[in-house]
């Protein structure tokens, strides 16, 4: 790791008065100079209280106008199978056939077994996301799993929830989601990027830098994410040296990564794509690569790379994405999904995000988009702590209030449909160029 040119720690001040945050136990010790959590510890039992879980609908809801389903919820996913976040697919395709294969096992949801329809959602480029989300809605979709990038989740979100449909999306991270007027068929088991940018802001000042540089994709997740970095880090007294947008389109980022070079930044966050394959190469030609300043990547560029890069090319670069740490149990049921699998980023998530779906169209009577919708709250809070498809919908069918704890954590939705609780992992990259956890950040928004 680079050495700061000077040592400072960050109040525990952050961007919003509602979030804290404390350190998760690991097995990874932190390094030299790394400052033991990214904010003092809060107690999170005197934090405000979470929302009320709706009220239990059956049927119609309890008497109103909404749809009805036709007894078969059917799962679609709208996931990268394509583009520049096709490493993330294999996992999320895992998460909701693992769930789906443990749902229909337990006997299904309304006594019939979950369909599943899948898609590709691409990346933007080109732009096949609405062709794909029409392929879903044609097959009677209930749900629709995705997409993980924000920008084509906000591309397609005024067509599903038109429908009736309700999406869910395992890897959705900005901050638009906060407050899209969604007619409450939105939700997302990843948390928002107030959190993430949180952790981030914190993580590079916990290792010693005043002044930072963020080099970021021009689209909805790069700019609320470098946003909020930005705002964390300058309110805990840092200087942001430069703040760049980019076209992730293209041909080549000389110009933007020269523009950063000449504000001789101590550290630099990454917030990128596959595109970081072409990034770090310019960096190192201009003096800024990760041997020569810090360098941060983010939940989009977090990945194996030990065959694009040399060995040691990416040693010592930091990350940080949502999720609660992987157990080895879990990871073993998502290979048995997909053997195949090399990547497990949003795989918990996106298990999470099916079984919730069946969760509430089983405490709704009903698979409708909107009958689900009104129960994805009140089956993440409030209730009696439950985890699996067969426990939890046991404990509805007695007409119990359930509280589902999942693999990726809490998950609690609040009022905008989003975690009001989350994990983020901060990693850290080896020789071979991939990553280790270096420990756990849990967060309230």
């Amino acid at each position: 790791m680079i050495s700061p040119s000077r040592t400072w720690r960050t109040a525990a001040v952050l961007a919003a008065a509602t979030l804290t945050l404390s350190a998760c136990g690991s097995s990874d010790t932190p390094g030299a100079g790394e400052s033991p959590t990214e904010a003092e510890p809060t107690d999170t039992a005197s934090s405000s209280p979470s929302p009320s879980p709706t009220e239990s609908a059956t049927g119609d809801g309890g008497g109103g106008s909404m749809a009805k389903g036709d007894g078969v919820l059917t799962v679609g996913t709208l996931l990268p199978q394509t583009g520049s976040l096709a490493f993330l697919g294999p996992p999320e395709f895992a998460g909701v056939d693992l769930a789906v294969q443990e749902i229909n096992d337990a006997g299904g949801v309304l006594g019939k077994p979950v369909v599943q329809e899948r898609a590709d959602s691409g990346d933007g480029t080109p732009n096949l996301a609405p062709g794909e989300t029409n392929k879903l809605l044609n097959a009677d979709a209930d749900v629709i799993v995705g997409a993980a990038s924000s920008s084509v989740s906000l591309s397609v979100i005024d067509k599903i929830i038109g429908a009736g449909v309700l999406q869910i999306s395992p890897a959705n991270t900005s901050t638009a989601f906060d407050t899209y007027n969604d007619k409450g068929l939105y939700f997302r088991t990843a948390p928002s990027d107030v959190l993430q940018g949180a952790v981030m802001a914190n993580l590079v000042a916990g290792d010693g830098f005043d002044n930072v540089a963020i080099l970021a994709r021009q689209d909805s997740y790069g700019e609320a994410l470098a946003k909020q970095v930005d705002e964390v880090f300058t309110s805990n007294g840092g200087t942001v040296v430069d703040n760049v947008l980019y076209d992730a389109e293209a041909s080549n980022f000389s110009a933007e990564v020269s523009q950063i070079a000449g504000k001789s930044p101590e550290a630099i966050v990454l917030i990128a794509f596959d595109e970081t394959t072409k990034i770090i190469p310019e960096m190192i030609k201009n003096g800024i690569g990760p041997k020569d300043v810090q360098i941060y990547f983010v939940d989009g560029n977090t990945a194996d790379y030990s065959k694009d890069f040399p060995p040691g090319t990416l040693e010592g670069v930091r990350a940080t994405y949502p999720g609660a740490e992987l157990t080895a149990d879990f990871r073993k049921e998502l290979l048995k999904a997909d053997p195949k699998l090399t990547e497990f980023t949003y795989g918990p998530e996106s298990y999470d995000a099916t079984m919730l779906t069946a969760l509430a169209a089983t405490a709704a009577e009903n698979d409708s988009g909107e009958a689900i919708a009104s129960q994805m709250q009140a089956v993440s809070i409030g209730g009696t702590k439950c985890s699996g498809y067969a426990e939890c919908a046991e404990m509805l069918e007695k007409g119990e209030d359930i509280d589902y704890e999942g693999v990726s954590g809490p998950i609690d939705f609040n009022d905008t449909g989003s975690p009001s609780a989350a994990t983020i992992g901060i990693f850290e990259y080896v020789a071979d160029n991939t990553y280790e956890p270096v420990r756990y950040v849990t967060g309230q928004i």
